[in-house]
């Protein structure tokens, strides 16, 4: 989000925020990080033994040897990383072929939210299209069987359809943006198992902390709901290509090594692993734009989001921005301390800087305090 991007005041604990979303480590380090200065006492000075000339021989060839293998693994991780970002800048060149062919995203899906956002919507008018995606009439079959949902334990709901009578259409606003969002999470975050993960709750939290907050305004609950939900598709984009990229490029390479039974080159790309600080780079300078983008091509006629995530995207102050984009501002901010704060990566002047850039106030954050921003209560009549 420019807003953050653009405050010296608080686009340093944004980016931390991005890098818990890698791992917890890859944060905290870089929050305070201190260079240690190797100390050593002139008693412990005067007690080194000399070496050998042999033995200073010894330790020189040693040294080159390190030196030369160090060279040399930087060079081979150097070219595979430079090889791995002109993939990725290839996806993303062409946003057409990445929204249908890399993310895969179904017509039918923009089409059932654009439905539901009208005054009219009925549960009749996207059956259809759900029948017409077989990942998303077995979600919706595996909710409505989930015992607290139903009615008689001896009823087993097994048509898409009929699970979507059951929900009824109250609960199908909240259901479908959120089943949608999460079959587009990347497939494997690996060696960072907790990176989908935390994709996924942080975009969650966002949109029932926006729909939250709208409650006290006239904005329609579905649309900002809806609205926050997508905000993280260029996260969510990002992190799906860049894993896919490296896992095939690096099996790749690893193979053609092999089969040249170059075994120096096999094993220092064997341990190649993919790179947090590149990975980050292509989430803070892609990520708001690219979602952007993908939404436009959504191509909305009804659910009017385009234009506030667009606003994210490219505008740098609150008052500038479409009233839905200030909500998502302001829950971003509270979902950004939340998840900073429960890891003790946040201070107390860091919050307060934090909720003043989002021009989040008092009473807003304690109703975001007290409210339930981390599941979605479905009440089945």
């Amino acid at each position: 989000m420019q807003i953050f991007e653009h405050n010296p005041a608080v686009v340093n604990i944004y980016h931390r925020a991005m890098r818990l979303f890698i791992c917890k480590d890859f944060a905290a380090h870089y929050k305070d990080k201190v260079t240690p200065i190797a100390q050593q006492t002139s008693e412990q000075e005067n007690s080194r033994r000399q070496l050998l000339s042999v033995e200073v021989q010894a330790q020189q060839d040693k040294t080159i040897a390190e030196q030369d293998e160090e060279f040399f693994q930087k060079q081979v991780k150097r070219q595979f990383f430079n090889r791995l970002i002109s993939k990725v800048n290839k996806d993303f060149g062409n946003k057409e072929y990445f929204y249908h062919h890399v993310l895969r995203i179904e017509d039918a899906c923009p089409t059932i939210l654009d439905v539901l956002s009208t005054p009219s919507a009925s549960v009749n008018e996207i059956k259809d299209l759900v029948d017409s995606m077989a990942w998303l009439s077995s979600n919706l079959i595996h909710l409505v069987n989930k015992p607290q949902y139903r009615t008689r334990a001896d009823i087993q709901v097994n048509d898409a359809k009929l699970a979507l009578s059951y929900i009824g259409l109250n609960n199908v606003k909240w259901v479908m943006p959120t089943l949608i969002l999460k079959h587009w999470l990347p497939v494997s975050t690996a060696p960072y198992g907790l990176m989908k993960q935390k994709l996924w709750n942080d975009s969650l939290s966002v949109a029932l902390a926006a729909r939250c907050l709208s409650l006290r305004t006239k904005q329609d609950p579905f649309t900002v709901f809806a609205a926050a939900m997508l905000t993280n598709i260029g996260n969510i984009a990002i992190t799906s290509c860049f894993f896919s990229s490296f896992n095939e490029l690096h099996k790749q390479q690893v193979n053609m090594a092999f089969n040249n039974q170059d075994k120096h080159l096999h094993d220092v790309l064997l341990n190649t692993k993919i790179s947090k600080e590149l990975l980050l780079e292509q989430l803070i300078i892609r990520s708001a734009s690219l979602s952007a983008d993908l939404i436009s091509i959504m191509a909305f006629n009804h659910l009017a989001i385009t234009k506030p995530i667009v606003d994210l995207a490219c505008t740098n102050t609150t008052d500038k921005m479409h009233p839905t984009a200030r909500l998502i501002v302001k829950a971003k901010a509270f979902v950004t301390y939340r998840s900073l704060f429960k890891e003790g990566l946040i201070t107390p002047d860091e919050s307060e800087a934090l909720f003043d850039a989002a021009n989040l106030t008092t009473s807003e954050v304690a109703l975001l305090q007290e409210a339930d921003i981390a599941h979605i209560k479905l009440h089945f009549s």
